[in-house]
């Protein structure tokens, strides 16, 4: 099949969603698909067989993407929109493959029979909306109502999870809906081209070691995690070493990490490539995930699992969907109870050794081949598409601004 995959985003760069979105071009791809992706004017090109990268232009003023909604985000999908507007216009396509917010021009722009809509579904954007703009919350059964518009008109929605899955089989009664996690990295086969950091030499001393991995905007939790921190017993010999995080955030958990008193355990290592993660994961004695909103799991949580350590989580259902536990340390997601929990899992090797095994048996369904089957399911269900008929004229088009 012909496929035009919209993903609003940045591409390739070592962020959640654009990692999402380059496994799912490359099992498209070897499924025998012929893919043009069109994403955002940032990041770096790939070769894949099969595969055409198209960029949307670059609105004035507008650098880097930032994460989340914000002005310079819309401005950027406003140029997405127009350049996915182009493509159909020169092209025919079998399926359109729609992540995020691209579905709703997608759905204005699908006339019947012309293509077949996915609805790649990340997270539910009302609630995106209200958690970064309170003051709109006021319009949440509008945001619903909008939201439940592509749910019912796709031909398929790939749900990230079961919750926002359960939210689809709400609103869209009948709808063919395959719920698609996000994968693990593969596994690391040897030693990535630049050396890794060294967390023990960081941090010092022989206490254990919790690392945090991850960008700082506030819904992941990051100032709870460091109030907990400020919280162990004296005695306690954890450290917090943190990786990730854009210039702005980390002065920000600079700041809150001087206010608390805490610089003799928390270690701010800033950004790290994507192909060190799984070697940061080995050294640590405990993961943690201290999401404080949202639904969708987050994908690092899926790396946390496969690298076999003991994972502290807050109990919200973006983390209890997948883990339980039997998994984890899961914990309200407050100061004391994840005080309360570092502590346990700092003092306990056993558990952690126990923890971990169990999260690595579960981390099999979250592997990369299991994500490769599961979108091969999914695209299954589309049944057969009608044959191409290119346009004679604008065959020869294939690549945008």
């Amino acid at each position: 099949m012909r496929i035009l995959f919209l993903a609003p985003q940045p591409f390739f760069v070592e962020r959640g969603t654009p990692i999402a979105v380059r496994y799912a071009v490359e099992a498209l791809c070897r499924a025998g698909h012929e893919v043009d992706l069109l994403v955002l004017h940032e990041g770096a090109d790939l070769e894949v067989p099969g595969l055409t990268i198209h960029r949307a232009g670059r609105p004035p003023f507008v650098a880097a993407v930032p994460i989340g909604m914000s002005a310079s985000k819309l401005a950027c999908d406003a140029f997405l929109v127009a350049a996915a507007t182009r493509l159909l216009l020169q092209r025919r396509y079998d399926v359109v493959h729609a992540v995020e917010e691209a579905v709703f021009p997608a759905l204005l722009l699908k006339l019947p029979g012309r293509f077949k809509l996915v609805y790649d579904m990340d997270s539910l954007l009302g609630e995106q909306i209200v958690e970064k703009w309170p003051r709109l919350s006021f319009l949440r059964p509008l945001l619903r109502a909008v939201e439940g518009w592509p749910m019912r008109g796709a031909d398929l929605v790939l749900p990230v999870c079961s919750a926002i899955a359960e939210r689809v089989a709400r609103e869209a009664p009948g709808q063919t809906i395959h719920v698609l996690p996000d994968a693990a990295p593969a596994r690391a086969t040897g030693d990535p081209a630049e050396p890794v950091m060294d967390l023990r030499a960081l941090v010092g001393g022989e206490g254990p070691i919790a690392l945090y991995v991850g960008n700082l905007e506030h819904y992941q939790g990051v100032d709870l995690l460091l109030e907990a921190m400020a919280d162990l017993p004296a005695d306690n010999d954890l450290s917090l070493v943190i990786v990730g995080g854009t210039r702005d955030h980390l002065a920000e958990a600079r700041a809150t990490i001087g206010r608390l008193r805490i610089e003799d355990r928390v270690y701010l290592a800033g950004p790290a490539p994507l192909a060190h993660l799984p070697h940061l994961l080995a050294q640590a004695d405990i993961l943690c995930s201290p999401r404080i909103a949202g639904v969708n799991t987050p994908m690092k949580l899926y790396a946390y699992m496969q690298a076999e350590r003991a994972i502290i989580a807050t109990a919200i259902l973006s983390h209890t969907q997948v883990l339980s536990s039997a998994h984890a340390c899961l914990v309200a997601p407050e100061r004391g109870a994840m005080a309360a929990g570092l502590t346990q899992l700092a003092a306990d090797a056993s558990l952690r050794a126990r923890l971990g095994e169990a999260a690595g048996k579960a981390a099999e369904d979250y592997s990369p081949a299991a994500f490769e089957a599961r979108l091969r399911t999914a695209y299954a269900a589309l049944g057969e598409a009608e044959p191409r008929r290119e346009r004679p004229a604008l065959a020869a088009v294939r690549r945008g601004q």
